[in-house]
């Protein structure tokens, strides 16, 4: 199945106990690299939440962002930094000394000196059925989040198809052209070494026989019917592989290497007047299907 590596998906999750928000992106990459940004108070969650990516995703680097806003009433604490007041009074003082301050150290000076007072927003305690409500449904945004995603890949992915169909559907045609551009050049080659024989014997004794077999072999050499054999049966594969239900970018990456070697192989033997434009055109369309499938999970 031609699934893309690219998406994205977002979404916010509200219940009684707190606000789930849930981004994931995902981009491609060779192998499944999972970056996950989980509070800390979620720690015991991330085995879950990757064992969830891993079962959805096959590879592609996949970010995953989670927020959790709880609705329990803080409880606000005031602090005093003690030695930085007693540092400041004992300077005041010596200032006073001076002549240089009057009056003593009011409260309100200290709340203009944010050094001296730290007002905080304690959580309360924590209750242990509240946090596994707010586990359980964290791992169900991430879930739905996944499924949202799974769903613009597979959009993307259909549009990836759409595409590389059509470039194996006229790389198909280039090869048939190949094939009978090839078959006329042996034609072609061997008409010239007989009409050399035949010019050759008419001043010198050849011996028919061995003349014979060297053109025999020098045909061989140029029959590419086992690749053209071979490449039509990748092009089979391909089709096997994409109408599977697993993630075949791997192994189409690889089938098109295959390919590329046995283009590389016909021009090197192959003889012909519109051979060598068949061999670029034909390694020009499986470099362009080369790069799409660097999208395909």
């Amino acid at each position: 199945m031609i699934k893309s590596m690219t998406g994205f998906a977002s979404l916010t999750h509200e219940d009684e106990s707190a606000t789930i928000g849930v981004t994931v992106r995902a981009v491609n990459h060779r192998f499944l690299d999972i970056q996950l940004r989980i509070p800390q108070s979620l720690g015991e969650v991330e085995p879950r939440v990757r064992a969830l990516l891993q079962k959805r995703l096959a590879r592609g680097r996949v970010e995953l962002q989670i927020s959790v806003q709880l609705r329990t009433t803080a409880t606000p604490t005031v602090e005093l930094n003690e030695e930085f007041v007693n540092a400041l009074s004992a300077a005041i003082d010596r200032a006073r000394e001076r002549g240089l301050v009057s009056g003593a150290l009011t409260p309100g000076d200290l709340l203009r000196l944010p050094q001296a007072i730290t007002v905080r927003d304690r959580a309360a305690d924590a209750d242990p059925q509240v946090q596994a409500q707010i586990a359980a449904s964290v791992e169900a945004a991430v879930e739905q989040a996944l499924a949202d995603l799974d769903a613009m890949r597979i959009r993307e992915g259909g549009h990836l198809r759409t595409d590389l169909e059509a470039r194996k559907d006229f790389l198909a045609s280039l090869i048939e052209r190949l094939a009978a551009a090839a078959d006329e050049g042996r034609s072609s080659l061997e008409a010239r070494l007989q009409e050399r024989v035949d010019e050759i014997s008419h001043d010198l004794p050849v011996d028919e026989a061995m003349i014979a077999q060297e053109i025999v072999r020098t045909m061989q050499r140029s029959d590419i019917s086992e690749e053209v054999t071979r490449f039509r049966a990748h092009l089979a594969h391909w089709d096997a592989l994409t109408d599977a239900d697993e993630p075949c970018g791997r192994k189409l990456d690889f089938l098109l290497q295959e390919m590329n070697r046995e283009v590389n192989t016909i021009g090197s033997k192959a003889d012909g007047l519109r051979v060598s434009e068949l061999i670029i055109n034909a390694k020009a369309e499986l470099e362009k299907m080369r790069e799409q499938v660097q999208n395909v999970e």
